[in-house]
């Protein structure tokens, strides 16, 4: 095998967008003859976050990898699921006292792929700084992977940029999520990284960032408290498809996603 396929799918927001994704899955993985689904599924959940149920879904509905964010403890009962599964990860970059991993290794077709899933610091978090803590895993799982793979669940475009160049050729592809705005920059950097800044989100069309655009206004004109209410409108996927040359260790191709699902 020469050519592997690695399809990434963005933060899926709320139980619809679940649903519609559980069903797309598949056919999604058929269409780009994918050998690997990495989904974000911080946002499954009801409310935020992800459960145990939702995490299940989108195990049982083709994905190979969880990776998550900053929602990622908003519901308890995925605590002990981030402990036992090796199929869920949480940013690399929380205290090692946190439930979970960051990073797990998954054999593929006979390639073990490394996914790691850190987070930024740029107006988020005051975490450990992503390019340590990524930078540790390396070094310490070196030998005992093929091929890395690294979600950056950041705010800030630089920080992500920033990243994709300083693992350029040491990590075989890095995606940005947490925007749940798709970027136009797919590229591969000059070592041989595939890299995307967002890939978007799996939610409603009709809302802002998956949120009801009325509140987002309500909130954003009047700085008060509001309850979030997710929007509605056909369901928007945003995803890439990566494909990795296994023989000169580089991507080859990438191809961005853009679709609905349905109402």
């Amino acid at each position: 095998m020469s050519k592997l396929r690695i399809l990434t799918v963005g933060d899926v927001v709320g139980p619809r967008a679940l649903d519609r994704l559980s069903s797309a899955l598949y056919p999604l993985k058929n269409e780009f003859s994918a050998d690997a689904v990495i989904v974000n599924g911080e946002n499954a959940a009801p409310g935020n976050g992800i459960d145990v149920p939702s995490a299940k879904t989108l195990l049982a509905s083709g994905a190979d990898v969880i990776t998550t964010g900053n929602h990622v403890w908003q519901k308890r009962d995925i605590y002990e699921f981030l402990r036992d599964s090796d199929q869920i990860v949480r940013p690399a970059n929380y205290p090692p006292s946190c439930p979970g991993a960051g990073y797990t290794v998954q054999n593929i077709l006979g390639m073990r792929i490394l996914v790691i899933s850190v987070m930024g610091t740029i107006y988020m978090e005051p975490l450990e700084s992503p390019f340590t803590a990524v930078d540790r895993i390396l070094d310490r799982e070196e030998g005992r992977y093929d091929l890395a793979v690294l979600d950056v669940h950041a705010e800030a475009t630089s920080e992500k940029i920033a990243l994709g160049h300083y693992f350029d050729g040491r990590i075989g592809i890095v995606f940005g999520t947490h925007t749940h705005t798709p970027t136009a920059d797919l590229r591969i950097l000059p070592g041989g990284t595939g890299y995307i800044t967002d890939l978007g989100m799996v939610g409603p069309e009709n809302s802002v960032l998956g949120v009801r655009a009325d509140i987002i206004i309500e909130k954003l004109r009047t700085k008060m408290p509001v309850r979030f209410e997710l929007g509605d409108g056909p369901i928007l996927l945003g995803g890439a498809c990566f494909t990795y040359d296994t023989d000169v260790k580089r991507v080859t191709e990438v191809k961005q996603i853009l679709r609905t699902l349905g109402p």
